[in-house]
Parts: C-alpha cells; sequence; structure tokens
C-alpha cells in the first residue's frame, strides 16, 4: 500500500486538470464529484497509507518517481518522502480538505463559477501535497509557489470586485516577499551542500557546520523568511485580514489545513539547521510571542466576522511559532493538527451563519441565532472553547503543552502565551455572544444542505476530541522536554488563563458591563481604532515602501535605462551628421583629404 504514496497528490491535480479542460460541459454535480471526490480518495489514501505507516516501524519511506532534472553532478528526482511528520500533514491537508470540499459543494451551489472555483481548490490541494511530501527543497518549492498560486486565484476568485483583486494581488506580493528569501537560502544551502535532499542536507549541515556559526544562522534566517510570508507572521502578516475577500470555504483552506501552515512545516522540517543557529531559533520564539499578542488584540475589536476568525488564525500560528522557537517541535506540530479541526469547523459555521443571514459579515448587525441556528451555534461553542484551550477540547491538550514548554525556557515567553490566552478567550467567546445571544434582528433563512451540515458535524468532534488523535513525532523530533503535568502555580495560571478570558467576556458581553462606555474615553478610544486597523503596519508600509516606490517610479516614468539608448542613438546621429558632411562629392576634396591623412599616419609612425 505505502508505494502508492504518488498517488495521493495526483488525484486532486488530475481533478483540477478535468475541470479547466472540461468543466464548462459538465453539470455541477458531475463537478463536485470530480471536485470532491479527488480530495476524497486523496485522503481514503492517506488514512490507509498512515495506517500502514503508524502500525509498521515508523521508519521514513522514500519514493521516488522520476527524474525532474539533470545537470553535471545535480540530480533533482521527483521523489516523495513519508514519516511521522509528513503523515500529520497529509492526515490534516487531505481529511480537513475534504471536508472543506464537501462544505464548499452546498455553499458555492449557487455561484456561476462553480467549475473553476473547485479546479482552483483541487489545484491548491494538490500543490500542498507537493510541498509536504517532497524530499528535497526544489520539489517543496514546486508545491510552495503553486500554494502560492492557488491562493492568489481563490482570494480573487470574486474578481468583479476591484477589492478582492487587491486583496489577492497584496497576498500574493507579499508572500512573494518571503518566497525570494526562501530561494536564496536553497542556493546558499546548495552552494555549500551541494545538495537538495532535505534529509542529507540536515545530516551535512550537522556534520560540516558548527553551531551558531555564519552560515548555518544565514541559511536559517534566510528560511525564516520564507516561513514568516507564508504563515502570516509578522511583519509579514498584514495579508491575511485581507484574505478574506474570498468565499468562505476559501478562507477555512488556507487558514486551517494548507497554506499558513506551511511555514510552520518548512521549519520544523528543517529542524536541525535552526537547531544549529540559536539567535535564529530564539527569533522564532519571539516573532511567536509578539505576532499571537499582536494579533489577539486586534482580533478584540474587529466587527467582521472572518476577520476575527483571521486575526485568530495569526495569533494561534504565533503559538506554533513560539514552540518552534523554544525546540517544542512536537508541540508546535500537535497545535498544528488541533488547530487545523477547530479553525476550520469556526471558518465554516461563520459560512453558515453568513449565508443565512444574507451575506451580512457585521457581528453587531446579528443576535440571538441560537435558536434560529442550533448547529452554527453548537460548532461556534466547541470551535471557541477548543480555540480557547479550555479543558477536554482538542485545543486545550496542544496549547497547555506549548505554555508549559514556554516556561522552561523562558518565564517571559510562558506570561505572553498566558496573557494571549486570556485575550484568545475574550475575543472568541465575544463573538459568540455578539452573534447567538441578544435578540435577533431579523428572520434567518436556515437552510443548510447535508453537505453543509455533515462537515460542521464531523469538525465539532474532531475539534472536542481530536486531542486523542496524536501521532507519535519522537522518530522525526528530538525529545527536550517532559512535560508531565504537576500541581504548581505555573500550572494552575496556565489553565485559569482562558477561564479568565471568558469571564471577561461574559462579565462586558453578557453582564451589562457598558463596553461603549469602557472605551467611550479618548485613550481608550484611540487604542480601539489603533488594533482594528492591524495596528497601523498597513500605514507604516504604505509610508515606508509604497510611496517612495511610487514617487520613484513618477520621477522614472521616462526610465531612465531608456534614457541611456537614447543617447547612445542622439550620439550616433550626430556623429553620423559630422561624417555624412564631409561626403561632398568633390574628387579634389577627396585626393587632399587622402594626402593630408597619409602626412599624419606617417607622422605618428616617424614620433613613436
Amino acid at each position: 500500500m505505502i508505494e502508492l504514496l504518488g498517488w495521493v497528490p495526483l488525484f486532486p491535480l488530475l481533478g483540477f486538470l478535468i475541470l479547466v479542460l472540461a468543466g464548462g460541459r459538465l453539470s455541477k454535480l458531475t463537478i463536485s464529484w470530480i471536485g470532491v471526490g479527488s480530495v476524497a480518495i486523496s485522503a481514503l489514501l492517506s488514512v490507509l497509507l498512515g495506517a500502514e505507516f503508524l502500525n509498521g516501524t515508523l521508519q521514513p519511506y522514500s519514493r521516488v518517481l522520476g527524474s525532474w532534472m539533470a545537470v553535471g553532478s545535480l540530480s533533482v528526482p521527483f521523489g516523495f518522502y513519508l514519516d511521522a511528520l509528513s503523515v500529520t500533514m497529509l492526515f490534516v491537508v487531505t481529511g480537513i480538505g475534504f471536508l472543506i470540499h464537501l462544505y464548499a459543494a452546498g455553499f458555492m451551489k449557487g455561484d456561476p463559477g462553480y467549475a473553476r472555483f473547485f479546479a482552483y481548490m483541487n489545484l491548491f490541494v494538490a500543490a500542498m501535497l507537493v510541498l509536504v511530501l517532497a524530499d528535497n527543497l526544489v520539489l517543496l518549492y514546486l508545491g510552495w509557489e503553486g500554494v502560492g498560486l492557488g491562493s492568489y486565484l481563490l482570494i480573487g476568485f470574486w474578481y468583479e470586485d476591484p477589492n478582492n483583486g487587491y486583496a489577492a494581488r497584496k497576498a500574493f506580493v507579499m508572500t512573494r516577499i518571503g518566497d525570494m528569501a526562501l530561494l536564496l537560502g536553497m542556493i546558499l544551502l546548495f552552494m555549500q551542500l551541494r545538495t537538495f535532499d532535505i534529509q542529507t542536507l540536515m545530516l551535512r549541515a550537522t556534520s560540516h557546520w558548527t553551531t551558531g556559526a555564519l552560515l548555518p544562522v544565514t541559511a536559517a534566517a534566510l528560511l525564516l523568511g520564507g516561513a514568516l510570508g507564508k504563515s502570516a507572521q509578522l511583519p509579514l502578516h498584514t495579508w491575511l485580514p485581507d484574505a478574506m475577500a474570498g468565499p468562505t470555504p476559501v478562507s477555512a483552506l488556507i487558514h486551517a489545513a494548507t497554506m499558513v501552515t506551511a511555514g510552520v512545516y518548512l521549519i520544523a522540517r528543517t529542524h536541525a539547521l535552526f537547531a544549529m543557529a540559536p539567535p535564529v531559533q530564539f527569533a522564532v520564539a519571539v516573532i511567536g510571542a509578539l505576532t499571537l499578542l499582536m494579533a489577539g488584540c486586534s482580533a478584540l475589536v474587529q466587527t467582521d466576522i472572518k476577520r476575527i476568525l483571521a486575526y485568530s488564525t495569526i495569533s494561534q500560528i504565533g503559538y506554533m511559532f513560539l514552540a518552534l522557537g523554544i525546540g517544542a517541535w512536537s508541540s508546535a506540530i500537535f497545535h498544528l493538527l488541533t488547530h487545523a479541526f477547530f479553525k476550520a469547523l469556526l471558518f465554516l459555521a461563520a459560512g453558515a451563519v453568513i449565508l443565512c443571514f444574507y451575506h451580512e459579515h457585521n457581528i453587531f448587525k446579528m443576535g440571538g441565532l441560537r435558536r434560529a441556528m442550533p448547529l452554527a451555534f453548537v460548532s461556534f461553542l466547541i470551535g471557541s472553547a477548543a480555540l480557547s484551550g479550555l479543558p477536554f477540547t482538542s485545543g486545550y491538550y496542544s496549547k497547555h503543552e506549548i505554555l508549559a514548554a514556554a516556561y522552561s525556557v523562558s518565564p517571559g515567553l510562558w506570561a505572553a502565551g498566558c496573557l494571549g490566552a486570556i485575550i484568545t478567550g475574550i475575543y472568541s467567546f465575544r463573538l459568540v455572544f455578539v452573534v447567538f445571544f441578544g435578540i435577533q434582528p431579523q428572520a434567518v433563512e436556515n437552510h443548510l444542505g447535508w453537505r453543509m451540515r455533515l462537515s460542521l458535524a464531523l469538525l465539532a468532534l474532531l475539534a472536542l476530541l481530536g486531542g486523542m488523535l496524536r501521532i507519535p513525532l519522537d522518530s522525526v523530533f528530538p525529545a527536550l522536554f517532559n512535560l508531565e503535568d504537576s500541581f504548581s502555580l505555573v500550572s494552575v495560571i496556565t489553565l485559569a488563563a482562558p477561564f479568565i478570558g471568558l469571564l471577561i467576556a461574559i462579565l462586558f458581553y453578557l453582564g451589562g458591563f457598558s463596553v461603549r462606555g469602557f472605551i467611550g474615553s479618548g485613550w481608550a478610544n484611540r487604542i480601539r481604532v489603533f488594533w482594528l486597523n492591524g495596528w497601523g503596519m498597513d500605514a507604516l508600509y504604505d509610508m515606508l515602501i509604497v510611496r517612495p516606490f511610487k514617487a520613484v517610479a513618477r520621477l522614472n516614468k521616462d526610465d531612465a535605462v531608456d534614457g541611456i539608448y537614447a543617447a547612445i542613438a542622439l550620439l550616433s546621429q550626430g556623429m553620423y551628421s559630422m561624417i555624412s558632411a564631409t561626403q561632398t562629392g568633390c574628387v579634389r576634396w577627396y585626393a587632399t583629404s587622402m594626402a593630408l591623412g597619409t602626412v599624419v599616419i606617417i607622422a605618428i609612425g616617424w614620433l613613436s
């Protein structure tokens, strides 16, 4: 069975090709069967492969499908690599991806671009599968760029609205900054270690380089740049909230199962290199801590239901970066797994609310939906509990692990994580209380199809019980922490943090405390606006990068390079005019010129 590894990304790719070439001539039922069915087959294959792998010796398996390029001593194969890490990613990408596709079949059924939508979705999944299975950096980069292309197409799917096109371009440009850093890192690694094979690279790096030396630090820093772009971490995070311009299933796929986890996967896959670059690894932890706090504060004041969840994603990826930065590799991947469950659930439940509430996104124009939409209410309740890290949910186990490991490394990082947990509890249940409690402002069309209901129900079950599905990663990562629970003050504070956030949300949004009165003062309102605008990061980039670039472009509107060629042309024309003036047609003038020229040449020869 394990020999079928190469078929896992092939089925979504075939689905993409069929829908691109023949989608316009197919019925919507056929389109949904192809779009959803191709990912379902990949998910089934992933389950069978994963079961065989986990029930075996857990030894990595390589599968070379053929040669991609061979130039001199350089050989880059189409090779896939299966270990416990890639098995985890397979379950996330194909399993959660399948449920999102199933949901989308109902959510997008009235859209005229139905075939185009599923073609893009299949391409996106195929690219992500290539990324997580690649055994070499070149093939990984192919999947990396494929994910970038897929995100551009999906975010701007409703391209008739110029704002959607802007959001797609913003995501593409900002992630391209990180992509260039990753490409430079790949080139540096190859030039120094003479291979693109990831496992061989890590072995040669540890044997050829010393910890803390310039080369491993530089290479790790460049790879980190790529991870920051794809995983939307400081300072390359501002594209993700705007990516909500795409359809809700796209938001769920990008935020839960695929694109934003690519950076986390990259660092985890190359963890041996980062372990040799302590300054860069510490920077990963600090960036994660700062990002989870900044994004959490922004989520507190958003009014768009999807933007709240978008900032929540940035914050939760920050927890994963925090774990990676302190060397808790397994905990980071465990949180990646549980986050996929509850974040997909929250986005799809939000899509149900938006669909049934006449495509309204403002949570303060909603209310009282717990009776009108009980499935969406229960989904949000479970998803928010898991997101906050309340006990007996999937999010509790993974987040508690990260915070326990953080305290053993740095009490400061632990404190940042606990504060982030409090903030998460506030904005998560603020969303629940505003949308589902209070007075319902208008009638709701509760017409969710069976495919949407089934996806929500299964994801709710995973968000509750997914913490039991942990895959052993000891064969991939070194075990650096002993995370046995103990009844210490630290563990009590860690456990209490999300409850404190829940209590604050209850007081302000159910208990009658006036939020408007609290933020009505000048300083509080200024902070609210600052957080609402994403800490002014877009304005900062506009001032430091966009405006100067536009000014230079205006100064160079006639293109200075063209000016150089124009000057050469003018010089040639002038010289031609001078030379042509000597062509008078007078034979005596020609003879005199030849004589003078002969004299000058003889004189030069005589004098030299």
